[in-house]
């Protein structure tokens, strides 16, 4: 398990300053409100000049920390970048890749890492979960093995993590997200030069994965989706419903008051994110509850301070888990992959916790016994909720090699 130890200086760094920076203001904001009181009550020059001279000698101390934070931000943008693969020798491993990296897309600037041991291994593109969700940290830590077999990119989506600014918020649409990963997948094929590639997608990711594999079929040798999302809008009903449901069964009045006052997903307008949060969450925790689930829980904390992300990436980590998700979420409510992806041309593997009540796997069933490829397969992981790659990442990267990448590769 993640530790608050895994957090890098930097981060410690930043906060003091913030911290400072905000006392600061706060006792200038002080200083101000004195000196407009004396002034008004006792109209004494010698008091309002000693108070003018404090609040000088705090606007010195504020421009100071402004700049120092400005400088720290720069900086910490400047030396973002994913560890290197290292040998038994302790240095990097001879043939390895491990960068952190612009690539353009749609005419704009995003981010990807790119890991494996081998830069001669097959390709394998993982889309976050989201909308607006940022991996990072989190893929290089617990499938970090996968490297030893794959060359592993993580895309930074557009409104996610680094790539937050990369579009304007309104422009960003599913489409967008389907056009810019198959740019992002030929310029992969080119540069490793493979004519195919794998894609691996969580929650949000694996619907995305699913909608770019159907249009582009001849650039894919498999698509593994875990915490696969089907129908988003009945995804959400179903969740409230549980929700609601277990938050009557242990007397939590005010939860069901909330929820009763909500309603009935989906949601629109400015606070989707919120209300969609308030049982999400609360199915988080339950699921985090369950003795059966290996590893429960996610240290959000411990993947923000991934040395992948500059003190500005931070905050964007955070805003795109808001803005992003509340923009985009309402577009997916008409996917419906049962009606719109029925029929894929590459291999396909579903791998799903038996505990996940985030994305009902009911309905990856409903929609595996329906779908049409070459060749599909149903995977059920025994400990697992809705991340099955956290919980149970020694037994996925297994799969990963032993079955999909010996079942699919290229020869």
């Amino acid at each position: 398990m993640l530790t608050m130890k895994t957090v890098p200086i930097e981060l410690g760094f930043a906060f003091i300053l913030i911290l400072s920076l905000a006392i600061t203001i706060v006792t200038l904001v002080i200083s101000i409100l004195i000196t407009v009181i004396i002034a008004v009550s006792t109209r004494t020059r010698a008091k309002i000049m000693t108070w003018l001279l404090k609040l000088r000698k705090q606007l010195i101390v504020i421009v100071a920390l402004l700049f120092v934070n400005i400088i720290s931000i720069l900086c910490s943008q400047w030396m973002a970048y994913t560890p290197p693969i290292l040998g038994e020798n302790g240095k990097p491993l001879v043939g390895s890749i491990a960068v952190l990296e612009k690539v353009t897309l749609g005419g704009s600037n995003q981010w990807i890492t790119i890991r494996g041991k081998n830069r001669n291994n097959p390709v394998l593109l993982f889309l976050a979960g989201g909308p607006g969700g940022t991996q990072l940290a989190a893929t290089r830590e617990q499938l970090k093995k996968l490297e030893d077999n794959y060359v592993v990119v993580n895309w930074e989506q557009p409104g996610a993590g680094k790539s937050m600014k990369a579009i304007p918020l309104k422009s960003i649409t599913p489409e967008r997200y389907i056009s810019d990963g198959h740019e992002l997948t030929q310029y992969l094929c080119q540069r490793f030069k493979q004519k195919k590639i794998y894609v691996l997608g969580e929650s949000w990711g694996s619907a995305l994965g699913i909608l770019l594999v159907q249009r582009y079929p001849e650039l894919f040798s498999a698509f593994i989706g875990t915490g696969q999302m089907v129908a988003f809008a009945e995804t959400e009903v179903r969740d409230y419903e549980l929700a609601l449901k277990i938050a009557k069964e242990q007397g939590d009045t005010k939860l069901v008051e909330k929820f009763n006052k909500q309603g009935l997903p989906p949601y629109y307008g400015k606070d989707v994110v919120w209300k969609v949060s308030s049982y999400n969450q609360y199915l988080e925790a339950y699921m985090t509850k369950n003795p059966k689930i290996e590893r429960p829980g996610y240290n959000t904390f411990s993947n923000l301070a991934g040395p992948e992300y500059g003190l500005y990436d931070k905050v964007n980590f955070l805003l795109g888990l808001v803005t992003t998700f509340n923009h985009v979420y309402p577009q997916l409510y008409n996917v419906d992959l049962r009606k719109q992806a029925i029929k894929l041309d590459v291999p396909v593997y579903f791998i799903e916790g038996r505990h996940d009540i985030d994305a009902p796997p009911a309905l990856t069933e409903e929609y595996f016994n329906a779908l049409k490829a070459p060749h599909k397969e149903f995977i059920w992981f025994e400990h697992s909720g809705h991340d099955p790659w956290r919980n149970e990442p020694d037994k996925f990267v297994d799969l990963m090699v032993n079955l999909v990448l010996k079942e699919t590769k290229i020869k």
